[in-house]
């Protein structure tokens, strides 16, 4: 007690000084308005920053819990989002380009390659689905590819977008046959080649599969000519996909070409 008496003895001019600047102050802020409503507004000022900064340490602590439940009903939202893309996406097998329900097996794509110059896709589907190398693989808007290796329940598929893909493709109109390749410069486009010059061919028609190998059936979709060019008796034809092949959802495996070969054996050993 004697220190604290010591210690204000000795800051005595100090403390009369700020007492009667406070003095001073409070009757400078009573008479003029000016100073008074400057006071006030600072005031104001300082305990909504001290109330803004409390509510932000408690949205902050906070934090964690509200984290957890808008996550949960995030979950609940996507569930509820991803279920109906499923349900639309997941197309009914009737039959496509008058392939029989029988012969399709219909296969999800759960990995996709397209930047590469050798680009391969994976399905859902295999060996316990009947699913063998050498079956073509195609969607509603046209070929996707052709089986290349398949375990018990998946297989992979060498894509129409692979430079060492040679398909078997005809012009629609007029049923000139080509070899269809990817030269791998643009995912969208694809390549005709074989083409003799005597062929009519112009832009915009339609270029579909040729029904000679046993891999796919004739005449299903392709793409669209876009450009043709000359070199030496044949045409060399930029045909632009119908499919993008950046985009793949369902696809269809096409069973039946196990049975043609069969019957062409047959035939061939009776002979």
């Amino acid at each position: 007690m004697e220190y604290l008496f010591l210690l204000l003895y000795k800051n005595r001019h100090n403390l009369l000084f700020f007492l009667l600047l406070g003095i001073s102050l409070t009757l400078s802020i009573q008479s003029h308005s000016y100073h008074k409503s400057k006071i006030i507004s600072s005031a104001n000022f300082l305990i909504g920053f001290v109330y803004q900064n409390i509510d932000d340490l408690n949205k902050y602590l906070n934090l964690a819990s509200q984290n957890e439940v808008i996550a949960q009903e995030n979950a609940r939202l996507m569930s509820i989002l991803f279920k109906k893309q499923e349900n639309a996406k997941k197309p009914k097998i009737d039959s496509i380009f008058g392939i029989n329900e029988k012969d399709i097996v219909l296969s999800k794509v759960v990995h996709n390659s397209y930047n590469s110059l050798e680009n391969y896709l994976t399905i859902d589907s295999g060996a316990k689905q009947n699913i063998e190398s050498d079956m073509g693989v195609i969607n509603d808007l046209g070929i996707v590819g052709i089986i290349d290796k398949t375990s018990p329940n998946f297989a992979t598929i060498t894509s129409i977008l692979n430079v060492k893909s040679l398909i078997n493709a005809k012009i629609k109109k007029s049923n000139y046959f080509g070899t269809l390749i990817w030269n791998g410069k643009n995912t969208g486009f694809v390549q005709l080649i074989d083409i003799p010059r005597s062929a009519s061919i112009r832009k915009g028609d339609t270029i579909v599969t040729g029904g000679v190998s046993y891999i796919f059936p004739e005449n299903i979709d392709i793409g669209i000519v876009d450009k043709i060019d000359k070199q030496n008796n044949y045409f060399v034809v930029n045909i632009k996909l119908f499919n993008d092949m950046t985009n793949l959802g369902y696809v269809y495996v096409l069973k039946n070409k196990k049975e043609i070969i069969k019957i062409v054996n047959k035939k061939n050993n009776s002979k």
